[in-house]
């Protein structure tokens, strides 16, 4: 009987488990339903603010120094975002093994580290890789005005000289059940392949209330902060969509659990009753002898 205790006892704990996943993985789907809105709504106008700004730039020939790109990049930033918490997959291993993968590659360039999310401080500080900034909490506290103050501090290091490039390294929104690790480059911003708005001469002879340099100046600190907020919401939401299939599948294998043990346990109790069954029968026969 003493197996029977255990195995019952075991059964009770799997399924708290079970209720406790499956609690999990409905708070990842409903925050998960706004995060995908959010980032489906905001993926158009960040491409489309990149055509009109190198439409401005590309029609009144203006050079700005967030625009040229440098022959030799000798000092890169990599802005890795991962999650605060764990419970979502691989997502945040694949994060910071491609961020790995990529520093041992660069052993030429003089590569820093700006950390979103606890988990990529973890990982790369257990490897002796010091950071020059993070931000934690990025799921509860993503905001435009947020990534406003990551983007000028992004960009301030840029125009001062301490970096010849920015890359961000994180998780795109493909779907609920999948991400994509995307390296991606912020600074130096490149035009050269964003769609025109004006396609005709026309564009060339537009006339601009404000000057053509103050507007593309202030394109491209728009541009900058849009693309850091997408980016955080890229994040955001696949976090979200890898917590919720994570917590489905461990649903799922708490379930089955639960089912083998069940079936051990009436196996056993069946054979306990059985034993007894002769055990009395037995007795009774032999007090009749």
């Amino acid at each position: 009987m003493a197996g029977l205790k255990k195995i019952r006892s075991r059964i009770s704990s799997v399924k708290n488990t079970e209720q406790i996943t499956q609690a999990m993985k409905m708070v990842a789907a409903a925050r998960l339903k706004k995060a995908q809105m959010r980032i489906l709504n905001l993926r158009p106008y960040a491409e489309n603010i990149l055509s009109v700004m190198a439409d401005v730039a590309l029609s009144c020939n203006i050079r700005h120094p967030l625009l040229e790109k440098k022959e030799k990049m000798k000092k890169i930033l990599l802005v890795v975002l991962t999650s605060d918490r764990g419970l979502c997959g691989g997502f945040n291993n694949n994060i910071c093994r491609f961020a790995e993968n990529f520093y041992h590659s660069q052993k030429e360039k003089d590569l820093g580290f700006f950390f979103i999310g606890k988990k990529a401080k973890n990982y790369f500080r257990f490897r002796g890789i010091p950071s020059v900034g993070e931000m934690f909490q990025l799921d509860r506290e993503i905001s435009y005005p947020l990534a406003g103050k990551v983007a000028h501090q992004l960009m301030n290091n840029f125009s001062d000289g301490k970096y010849d490039g920015i890359y961000f390294i994180y998780n795109s929104f493909q779907s609920v059940i999948s991400q994509k690790v995307i390296k991606e480059t912020f600074l130096p911003i490149d035009i050269s392949e964003a769609p025109l708005v004006h396609q005709n001469q026309f564009s060339r002879d537009m006339i601009f209330e404000t000057p053509p340099e103050e507007l593309l100046e202030d394109l491209i600190e728009k541009h900058f902060t849009v693309q850091v907020y997408r980016c955080m919401c890229e994040s955001v939401a696949a976090e979200y969509g890898a917590r919720m299939s994570s917590m489905d599948n461990a649903t799922r294998n708490a379930q089955d659990i639960v089912s083998r043990l069940t079936l051990t346990f009436n196996k056993m109790r069946q054979s306990a009753i059985t034993t007894e069954l002769i055990e009395v029968s037995s007795g009774a026969e032999a007090m009749k002898g």
